[in-house]
């Protein structure tokens, strides 16, 4: 889980924070995650990490994010966490040295959910640099992500735990349709067009 969010300026392109119920969302994360895709080498590996647990309501963002992702089975990317095989705190140091050994120059996109004021529940941000993972509920985790998403679930601040535990299972699950959607729509159109690009005259 990321630690509490904070607002963003709309002039800041590094960053995006929109509300999942505003009716033009897919489109504006797409928008903001091919800004930074852009900035990627056309040849580096992406990677996809989900972070969190389907032990908790709250955590379990990123685990279905994972598993809606992997139902599409794509080439374009490489996922780690699912329900099934979820990336937390107890692995995520392994998971990540795996990728470093896996993958060469990897372009990693981390997701997870995290707690703010109670203004931005619903709330959906896209961000440049990696999250910390486990800093709302005081875990020192290493950093993830050249990128990362993240869904603001619940109010911070007070009880973390027991507010992931309570946390409704609907806001979860249509804050994560949205995010897997966006990202493997945005990584597809990424791909297309870097090839297009990369074909010789």
């Amino acid at each position: 889980m990321n630690p509490i969010s904070h607002s963003f300026s709309s002039q800041d392109m590094a960053s995006l924070k929109i509300p999942h119920t505003d009716p033009g969302i897919h489109s504006a994360i797409i928008h903001r995650l091919m800004f930074h895709l852009y900035k990627a080498h056309s040849l580096q590996n992406v990677v996809v990490v989900c972070i969190g647990t389907d032990r908790s309501t709250g955590d379990c963002l990123g685990p279905l994010v994972g598993s809606s992702l992997a139902k599409w089975d794509s080439p374009l990317f490489h996922l780690y966490g699912t329900l099934d095989e979820p990336v937390h705190a107890m692995n995520l140091q392994d998971t990540l040295h795996k990728i470093h050994n896996t993958h060469h120059n990897p372009y990693v996109i981390g997701i997870d959910a995290c707690l703010g004021q109670s203004s931005s529940v619903g709330c959906i941000q896209v961000v440049n640099g990696p999250l910390k993972p486990g800093a709302g509920v005081n875990k020192e985790l290493p950093p993830v992500g050249d990128i990362h998403l993240t869904g603001i679930v619940n109010v911070g601040g007070f009880m973390e735990y027991f507010v992931l535990q309570n946390t409704r299972l609907s806001l979860v699950m249509r804050m994560s349709e949205i995010i897997s959607s966006s990202l493997y729509s945005a990584i597809r159109e990424w791909h297309t067009r870097s090839t297009l690009l990369a074909v010789p005259e």
